[in-house]
């Protein structure tokens, strides 16, 4: 079952991150369904998050999405090569984001080994978000899709996480963000092979 637009639009996005752990991606693209069970992310709290695109309100092409009703999705790219999918959570105008880091595949992993030019389903598949992006293929086109339409979203199988099976610590490669770069708010499930590895 598709997650409903109330379960983005909530006010915590803390809460929200935690919660997509267990959870299922789906992508259609060009008619070839691929997915993964989400198993970590990253929470992003709008203006007051120096982490956070949207830092001090900040308002720009790329960033205006942000600032939509919770449920679509902002992709942008890094390094000129990776396409990162976040989630749009919170009301309009909050720029609240959960950053999608790794998910174990399901559906479709003949279709990310082609993807990846990988023979293997290793952990390298999706471990990571510029790589699961990659192997699901999500590129700017998806950038402010509907979450609850048919070219990307998230199902709830009934496979939620237990709390004690989330483990929780800093966010990764947000080192400039001072004091904030040190909040708890990368998620994901304890012991899974397919986690992506700090550099």
């Amino acid at each position: 079952m598709k997650l409903p637009l109330s379960f983005y639009t909530r006010p915590d996005v803390v809460q929200i991150a935690q919660e997509l752990l267990g959870k299922y991606l789906y992508t259609n693209h060009n008619g070839i369904i691929t997915s993964g069970m989400i198993v970590e992310t990253e929470a992003y709290s709008g203006e007051n998050d120096r982490a956070c695109h949207a830092h001090l309100n900040r308002r720009t092409k790329r960033t205006e999405i942000m600032y939509h009703e919770g449920g679509v999705a902002y992709v942008y790219l890094i390094y000129g090569i990776y396409h990162l999918f976040n989630i749009i959570t919170n009301k309009k105008d909050k720029a609240d984001a959960v950053l999608i880091r790794a998910v174990e595949p399901e559906t479709g992993v003949e279709e990310m080994l082609l993807r990846r030019n990988m023979a293997d389903a290793k952990p390298n598949l999706t471990a990571g978000p510029g790589v699961l992006s990659i192997a699901l293929g999500i590129d700017k086109s998806l950038y402010g899709a509907d979450l609850t339409g048919d070219a990307i979203w998230v199902e709830n199988k009934g496979s939620d996480v237990a709390a004690e099976n989330i483990a929780a610590g800093p966010r990764i490669g947000v080192d400039y963000a001072g004091d904030d770069a040190l909040l708890p708010w990368r998620f994901w499930i304890r012991g899974n092979k397919w986690v992506s590895k700090k550099r």
